[in-house]
């Protein structure tokens, strides 16, 4: 399964990723339709998981995580609510089996036999554990939960380099709406984590700097509901991305330049810091005066 994962599914995705065009739509297709049947299959799988050995667990669940990946792709997704529930629940809460694999009698008072998923203490288990629940539930208290893990686990160097190897931006985009209310900030949260200063940066801001990215924080910023702690989390996110030169064309396909220098006129001087990031981002973007980070401070006092 490791191999299938990272020879056949991940790589597509990058591919697809990389350019549009890199792979024939029936070649697309057929991947999508193998992980729609398969995935069912692997849901049942998952109950016997308790019997089997704890190292063959990783390689189930990094599969299923794939598979759902490649759906996002396709028609597929929306035919399978049902499996993908089932899939999250399962994820989430582990799987407690009583009993023998074979359901001899004389076993069926042992102990309990458990598999957790979610709830491992086993980083790279939990981690791809936590993107599939984010992918595929829709309990609000299941999405807390697994958003205070992922911020948690995303304050260590592996969680990090977790988050870029199983390309996990766009599984938080998707909680980046209005709609969400709450799990709004608690996806913000996750994001920045990405940004404390450390190796993994530079990979973070290339993989937030594309056309879905920026589209998601164009809608945040028209939205007249949008609170101001989410902005200054927001903020710090964009500025960060301002720095790499060839995402201007991006704020102005999106005409974020234009949202922010209307923020930055009508936002009170008191709020410091927001006016300080948004400074910032347009002297980035070559749309402001070198002293206007100055000025912006001294207006505040």
């Amino acid at each position: 399964m490791f191999w299938i994962s990272d020879q056949f599914l991940k790589v597509k995705i990058e591919e697809e990723g990389r350019d549009n065009h890199t792979l024939t739509y029936t070649h697309k297709n057929y991947i999508q339709e193998k992980c729609a049947k398969l995935l069912p299959v692997v849901a049942e799988q998952l109950q016997w998981m308790p019997f089997v050995n704890p190292k063959l667990h990783m390689p189930v669940i990094k599969f299923i995580y794939w598979a759902i990946r490649q759906l996002d792709c396709g028609t597929q997704h929306s035919t399978m609510t049902s499996t993908m529930r089932r899939l999250g629940e399962d994820v989430f809460k582990g799987i407690v089996t009583k009993g023998s694999q074979h359901g001899s009698s004389e076993q069926s008072e042992s102990k309990p036999k458990t598999a957790a998923f979610f709830k491992s203490s086993i980083l790279p288990l939990r981690f791809v554990s936590t993107l599939i629940v984010l992918k595929t539930v829709t309990q609000a208290d299941y999405l807390a939960q697994a958003f205070d893990s992922l911020c948690m686990d995303l304050k260590t160097e592996e969680g990090k380099a977790l988050f870029l190897e199983y390309q996990s931006v766009p599984v938080i985009l998707n909680h980046l709406r209005i709609s969400s209310r709450g799990l709004l900030s608690n996806a913000i949260d996750g994001l920045l984590q990405m940004t404390m200063e450390s190796g993994y940066l530079q990979s973070f801001l290339e993989a937030c700097s594309n056309e879905s990215f920026f589209r998601t924080c164009s809608v945040l910023l028209r939205n007249p509901k949008l609170n101001l702690l989410i902005l200054e989390k927001l903020s710090i996110i964009l500025q960060k991305l301002s720095r790499i030169k060839s995402n201007k064309k991006m704020f102005e396909l999106f005409t974020i330049h234009l949202m922010i220098q209307e923020l930055q006129r009508t936002t009170h001087p008191n709020h410091a810091f927001l006016c300080i990031n948004l400074n910032s981002i347009l002297f980035n973007l070559g749309l402001t005066k070198t002293n206007s980070l100055i000025s912006s401070l001294s207006t505040s006092h």
